[in-house]
């Protein structure tokens, strides 16, 4: 292989990611070059933290506590920005972006929150900033979006983009665990942080969905008007009874635009999925991704969405993009953002139209399902079923909510979102209704892949 340059980088933040990036550049350093035809060399790492820099793996990267002889080195073409949050991480990307300097980044949160303004950072300088690791580990949706797809509109994007939730839900359905069990399994395993509130309410999904969608759509979406909700009000009962109904719960993002693509929906919830459909396969600590494309139709992307050998994957394939653009005197093929949908806007969950999942907690006498059913009738509201089962009994050592009462499950027709919740509220207050209803929405996927 004749050389004829290579790609100096500098890497900031040497954690569980940052640490495999230096591994694998390490190990695969001679396989990556004869395939680039240039080499990637790590010409510096920074961590404040010594500890981390010691542990690293053997390499020849000039190893530093100080971000600032990263960024002030001109022989540096990339820095890859592996420290996480919202604050150092954002001043240090900007200050690469000013310096001309490419960027790759695994932070979604980041992205998701200030991804406006560091995108016209990038443009403003002529450089470029790589994101493939935001998003689902080793999954290669972000070029898939960019790249594979440029040819095609997304009517509709469904994915389970969360490890730890998907792990938590799939040991609830398979072992009947609780909520509090699952999770607990999770933390034991590693899969789970001791606080777990960024990945069990939604909002890492949410992350994730607000990169997706404003990829995908052509405009930034903002993590701000992104529907959230998380998977704690997920019990058991509402398991089991979604598979005797022919559902698997998971906690899914969703990006959907009506028919002219003016107006998005970026919601992230618990979602009764049938059986059937591909994504209720998709267990454990594994994501999944159904990408509908106008021209393509359904596509299918599978595979491990966290943990530093997947991540650092797509990162080193950040790294390779940047190579290739070096290589060839490019300093970007292909942009890493591209407004074009000045039209277009959020549809705020009042507006979303899905079907429903009830369960209601309520007194075992009569009259009890004639209540309810009149208030959802004065909203014009259609029940499509009703059930009722005895609540399972609880666990030894375990107090069961469902002590005295019975769950009534109603699954509901096509309404809208404020609609049904506003009749849920009225139906709350009913002395015969015990506990908060749970809702859940349904998707039926259509004609999406199967």
């Amino acid at each position: 292989m004749s050389e004829t340059k290579q790609l100096n980088v500098g890497l900031v933040g040497a954690g569980v990611v940052g640490g495999g990036v230096v591994k694998h550049l390490t190990r695969n350093a001679d396989l990556i070059a004869e395939r680039l035809g240039m080499r990637i060399h790590l010409k510096w790492v920074c961590d404040k933290d010594e500890s981390r820099l010691k542990a690293l793996p053997a390499s020849t990267a000039q190893l530093t506590g100080d971000a600032q002889q990263v960024l002030q080195d001109s022989d540096i073409h990339v820095v890859v920005e592996l420290v996480g949050g919202t604050g150092f991480a954002k001043t240090l990307i900007l200050d690469a972006l000013n310096r001309s300097k490419v960027v790759v980044t695994a932070n979604k949160a980041l992205l998701a929150h200030d991804g406006e303004e560091i995108f016209r950072a990038a443009a403003k300088n002529s450089t470029n900033i790589f994101y493939e690791a935001s998003v689902c580990g080793g999954i290669p949706i972000i070029k898939s979006l960019r790249e594979g797809f440029v040819a095609n509109r997304f009517p509709i994007l469904y994915g389970i983009v969360n490890g730890t939730c998907n792990y938590i839900l799939s040991r609830m359905t398979a072992d009947d665990l609780h909520f509090e069990e699952a999770l607990a399994e999770a933390q034991s395993h590693g899969y789970a942080e001791a606080d777990p509130s960024l990945d069990v309410d939604g909002i890492d999904s949410a992350h994730k969905a607000t990169i997706l969608a404003s990829l995908a759509h052509g405009f930034w979406t903002g993590f701000d008007n992104a529907y959230v909700e998380g998977i704690r009000h997920v019990s058991r009962l509402d398991i089991q009874i979604a598979r005797e109904l022919g559902y698997t719960i998971k906690l899914l993002a969703i990006v959907k635009s009506d028919g002219d693509s003016s107006a998005v929906e970026v919601r992230v919830h618990p979602t009764l999925i049938p059986h059937q459909h591909v994504l209720s396969s998709v267990k454990g600590v594994f994501n999944g991704i159904v990408v509908r494309g106008d021209v393509v139709g359904d596509t299918m992307f599978y595979g491990r969405g966290a943990g530093a050998d997947a991540t650092s994957s797509a990162v080193i394939s950040d790294l390779a993009d940047a190579a290739l653009n070096l290589k060839f005197g490019s300093k970007q093929r292909v942009p890493a953002f591209v407004s074009h949908r000045l039209d277009a806007r959020v549809r705020t969950i009042d507006d979303v139209e899905s079907r429903y999942y009830l369960r209601l907690t309520v007194e075992d006498r009569a009259g009890v399902i004639a209540k309810v059913s009149k208030l959802l009738g004065d909203a014009d509201i259609s029940i499509a079923s009703v059930l009722q089962r005895e609540a399972p009994e609880a666990k030894p050592g375990q107090l069961d909510a469902y002590h005295d009462t019975v769950p009534l499950i109603m699954m509901l027709h096509t309404a809208k979102d404020r609609i049904v919740r506003d009749a849920v509220a009225k139906i709350n207050q009913l002395g015969v209704v015990k506990a908060k209803t749970v809702v859940i929405r349904v998707e039926s996927f259509d004609d999406a892949t199967k």
